[in-house]
Formats: C-alpha cells, sequence, structure tokens
C-alpha cells in the first residue's frame, strides 16, 4: 500500500502550485492560430451542443495531484474538452479512456461527460502535450514545442510521478522531451509501439494507441488492449513504489 512521505504543509504547497500552473495554462496566448480556432468553435458550436457554453480556452491537466502515473494525450477535441474544460471530457474518446482507467483503479466512474459529474481520478493525473484544440487534431511542430514548458511545469508541481502512459506519438515524443529537460537522454532514439515500456533513472515512459475515433472505430485500439496497459501501468507503479 502506498504511503504519503509528504508532510501536510509540502502537500498543500504542491497543491497550490499546480492550481498557479493551471492558471497560468489558461491564460496562454502563445500559439495565434490555435487560439483564433478555439475561439471560433467556441462561438459557432456544433448543433448537438448549440445550448452548450463552450470553454474556448487552454486546457490545464486534471487529477489526483499525488499522482504516480501521468496519462498524456495528444490535445483537446474542438468539441470535448474544448468545450467542457476539463480534458478527455465530453467526447467518446473520454469514455474509452475512462472504462480502462475505471478497471485498473485509476477512476471512480467509467465516463467522462462534464465537469459536474463527480469524476475523480486517483493516483492518476491527465494532461496533454497541446493545450488548445488544433485544426484537424494537427498542431504545427512549433506550437507543440511552444507548449511544452506547460507540461514541464505540470510535472514539476507532480513530485509523487513514477510512470508516464503516452497515448499516441505525440504524447510519447513530448514524454522524452521532458526526460531530457531533465537530464536523460535515451540513445538510440525509444521507438513507438503499443505497449512498449522504457524504464529510466528518471520516470517511466509507457506507450499506447491514442483512443482517438479513428483507432477505436477501427479496432486499430480495442479495449482490451487500453485495459491492458493500463494493467501494465498499475504493476509499474506498484514496482517502483
Amino acid at each position: 500500500m502506498r504511503t504519503n512521505r509528504r508532510s501536510p504543509t509540502k502537500h498543500h504547497a504542491d497543491v497550490n502550485r499546480l492550481d498557479l500552473v493551471r492558471r497560468d495554462i489558461v491564460a496562454c496566448g502563445r500559439c495565434s492560430r490555435l487560439r483564433t480556432y478555439c475561439e471560433r468553435i467556441a462561438r459557432e458550436k456544433k448543433a448537438a451542443h448549440r445550448d452548450d457554453v463552450y470553454w474556448g480556452r487552454p486546457v490545464p491537466g486534471f487529477g489526483d495531484p499525488d499522482a504516480r502515473l501521468l496519462v498524456l494525450g495528444l490535445a483537446p477535441a474542438a468539441h470535448g474538452a474544448n468545450r467542457t474544460g476539463r480534458v478527455f471530457t465530453g467526447d467518446g474518446s473520454g469514455d474509452f479512456l475512462m472504462r480502462a482507467m475505471h478497471a485498473a483503479g485509476f477512476a471512480n466512474i467509467t465516463t467522462s461527460q462534464c465537469t459536474d459529474d463527480g469524476l475523480t481520478l486517483k493516483d492518476a493525473y491527465i494532461a496533454s502535450a497541446v493545450r488548445c484544440a488544433p485544426p484537424d487534431n494537427k498542431p504545427s511542430p512549433a506550437e507543440i514545442v511552444a507548449c511544452h514548458v506547460h507540461l514541464v511545469e505540470e510535472v514539476s508541481a507532480l513530485p509523487q510521478l513514477r510512470a508516464i502512459l503516452c497515448l499516441g506519438k505525440i504524447g510519447f515524443d513530448a514524454a522524452w522531451r521532458l526526460l531530457a529537460s531533465r537530464g536523460v537522454v535515451v540513445r538510440p532514439r525509444p521507438l513507438f509501439g503499443h505497449g512498449a515500456i522504457y524504464r529510466t533513472s528518471s520516470l517511466t515512459v509507457i506507450a499506447s494507441y491514442h483512443p482517438s475515433r479513428q483507432n477505436t472505430n477501427t479496432g486499430k485500439l480495442t479495449p482490451p488492449m487500453l485495459a491492458s496497459v493500463f494493467r501494465l501501468a498499475r504493476r509499474e507503479i506498484r514496482r517502483t513504489a
């Protein structure tokens, strides 16, 4: 069983730091193309959500400040997190992800619909490599680099992390940039592949296909496949406890 070695004062300081990082993310205006796109989508909306008030801003991470597992995705969906304001919330990808996280004990419910749906994460924190919804789900290389500072700052406020489960190649690459910023450089460059695991002196990196509709509707990623990588992540963080 995990024990929390942080004092109450240190825990409070870490939570406050995480709140500051989240506020910085929400206020970010580095990438004009992404900001313009997100604001336009929030005005025009989708017919199914025409009565909703869209978030339309950069989306910070969400989860347990004591998390040992970071789940790292690509970017908010235009009518998912860009609408709801919470990562992997309000679309099919979020529900697909939450079923696997619930089965592994990381989430208390199997869906992720809105910010007041009662979802809480235990021992896990979810973030994205890019914090604004990109057109066609394709951020530019420059936008990915510009957003990386948010991941660095968020991870620095999550001192219990032991592993990163990367959803897709962009998240996988972002994890290695994060580790490089900590002085961890792995050669040759690790290869992305579903279920691949790489242990380093800092954090363990686990790769998974992204639960996008393109992957789940075609069977490239199935529920058992995603459940298996979360079981792997659970075993890994127990191993490093």
